[in-house]
């Protein structure tokens, strides 16, 4: 190998951006957020190191031989978060890059690009949610965050545009055009910076973009070394070492990039990254990643070892996992439209891991098509939510999984698809630290979860067990939480002793009810006694039923006497599920 330290930033995005710099397939995909984009280009503008990079150059004998993806240049969080692959001719030699792929792209979308990420307490599947943004510099004033000394973020066009005394956003990638020291002189009179703000803000001005100018055409702040090994044992070897500090390349990434090497018809990683969108678009949309797959791929193929390291992953397992990947799908596949017809989604499902066990009965059994539906398969479905549920509540996935999916594949295994082993699993641990029996302490618990917490849909889902989740359904106070705050708690004369009561559990489980969309919409924020008086004879009985409405005074002032009743009926109810014999029907 040697070194050398004489690339420019600009020389490199301009080679990236002709494709005569990709990344292998060893390489793991974009993770950076736009806080870290910001804080690498705030160091640059501060000299200060940014380590070193390690460049693979590919003959174009051998180019043809390996698989590249090029970099990213637009990131969007739910649509476009995968490397395309790269299109090669094998006319010329390319460079790899082996490590630095975070920064590289991230100094490629912040002169090149934009970056889309979904904004807080947007839902996952509104496309409005992503605004598109670009990196700026404002140029009138340093950075208010002390770590920073540069004002760097990323906005959208229109944040940009508001320009006042204290802001003037400068688009980053603009510099790329300014490539003389002149050129950015004429910028700065052209636009008024040293006319129209004053004189300490007009020096702040030419400082900061006098500076970028240095850092992307005059410095070379890219120091590399550059290895020539066409032998991709040696390249892997080397990639290991150095991901072994620092921020970690995961052993997914890696066993990932060993498959993508090791298979012999399929892409592993463009069979696994589109596999994983394809999940998480299912229903409400899921969370899984690749780490999931490639567990749920060791498990499925019965190897004995299930565990993340290299060993397993050797040629006579990598080929095998490719002769079953098409049943290993589909295996997947069905579990998650399973678990999604029981309402479960990425906000509700709190273990990806105990899905695969759900994956691998179905595995076993043939991989019926109309599981999620038939008539014949009713009872089965009840003791796999059963089972999904208590794991949830009590987090048996927590921790390290692999000995808890051992055993239960091994009792799959021995029930010989009779039905889904229910009771033999909860046997099994017993007296365990994983055990699935609840205490009467343990049920007390769970009546203390509250609105927006995860597991409150899982208990929910055992008061609630006929819901058919074709439709939709959404959480719903029953007292509404709109009512619950100072003033308006004062406007319906509730006593002041009673208000923290009130504040305290308006999002406690016994104030919770699941509703279909269309009458909690009609609901909306109408009092409850309101809503009650709604309804009438038979209707309201049978409301009051399915719901666990107490017999009781349902006026705003009566809520603590309410909640309190509500509480003792949903108790009753969880322990006779949770108490009664486990392999039953949840009813």
């Amino acid at each position: 190998m040697s070194y050398q330290t004489a690339l420019t930033i600009a020389s490199v995005v301009k080679e990236i951006h002709g494709k005569k710099y990709l990344l292998p397939a060893i390489q793991r995909e974009f993770v950076w957020n736009t806080s870290q984009i910001e804080r690498l280009f705030d160091s640059l503008m501060r000299d200060y190191p940014i380590s070193s990079f390690l460049f693979w150059q590919v003959g174009k004998e051998k180019v043809n031989d390996y698989q590249f993806y090029e970099f990213l240049r637009i990131y969007h969080e739910k649509n476009h978060r995968h490397n395309p692959k790269a299109n090669i001719n094998g006319d010329e030699e390319i460079i790899a890059v082996l490590d630095g792929q975070q920064r590289l792209t991230s100094i490629y979308i912040g002169l090149k690009g934009n970056y889309s990420s979904k904004m807080p307490k947007k839902r996952w599947d509104n496309e409005q949610a992503y605004p598109q943004k670009k990196l700026y510099l404002n140029l009138l004033n340093p950075s208010n965050d002390f770590e920073f000394q540069f004002d760097f973020l990323f906005l959208t066009e229109e944040e940009a545009q508001k320009k006042d005394s204290d802001n003037y956003w400068f688009p980053v990638g603009n510099i790329l055009n300014l490539k003389e020291s002149f050129e950015v002189n004429s910028y700065l009179i052209e636009n008024g910076l040293f006319s129209d703000y004053g004189k300490e803000k007009a020096s702040f001005a030419n400082k900061a973009l006098s500076k970028l100018h240095e850092i992307i055409h005059i410095k070379p702040a890219i120091s590399y070394y550059l290895e020539k090994s066409d032998e991709l044992d040696k390249v892997l070897n080397i990639f290991i070492r150095i991901n072994s500090g620092g921020t970690v390349l995961s052993y997914s990434d890696l066993l990932l990039s060993i498959a993508t090497a090791q298979w012999e018809e399929k892409d592993a990683r463009e069979e696994i990254t589109n596999f994983v969108d394809e999940i998480n678009n299912i229903g409400l949309g899921f969370n899984i990643n690749k780490d999931f797959v490639l567990k749920a791929c060791l498990v499925l193929n019965d190897f004995g070892d299930i565990a993340f390291k290299v060993d397993n992953f050797n040629k006579e397992n990598m080929l095998k996992i490719e002769k079953n990947w098409d049943n290993i799908c589909k295996s997947i596949r069905l579990a998650f439209k399973l678990i999604s017809s029981f309402g479960f989604s990425r906000d509700t499902l709190t273990s990806n891991n105990a899905i695969i066990p759900i994956a691998y009965y179905l595995l076993k059994i043939g991989l019926p098509d109309n599981f999620s539906s038939n008539i014949n398969t009713n009872k089965d479905r009840i003791r796999i939510k059963k089972w999904l549920i208590l794991t949830f509540l009590k987090k048996v996935f927590s921790g390290q999984p692999d000995n808890i999916l051992r055993s239960i594949r091994k009792i799959i295994i021995e029930n010989n698809g009779d039905s889904f082993p229910l009771g033999k699993i909860i046997d099994n641990f017993k007296g365990t630290p994983k055990s699935l029996i609840f205490s009467n302490e343990d049920i007390d618990h769970l009546i203390s979860n509250k609105y927006g917490q995860p597991s409150t849909f899982a208990i929910l889902s055992l008061l609630y067990p006929t819901l058919n989740f074709n439709y939709t359904f959404h959480i719903d106070h029953l007292y509404p939480k709109s009512k619950f705050n100072q003033r308006m708690l004062r406007k319906l004369n509730v006593m002041d002793e009673d208000v923290e009561y009130y504040l305290s559990y308006v999002d406690s489980l016994p104030n919770l009810q699941i509703l279909e969309s269309t009458p909690n919409i009609q609901k909306s924020d109408s009092l409850f006694d309101e809503w009650m008086a709604r309804l009438e004879g038979e209707e309201q009985d049978d409301y009051k039923k399915r719901h666990y409405i107490p017999n009781v005074n349902f006026d705003f002032n009566n809520f603590i006497q309410f909640f309190k009743e509500r509480e003792k009926l949903l108790l009753q109810k969880l322990r006779y599920i949770l108490e009664s014999e486990l392999d039953d029907d949840i009813s």
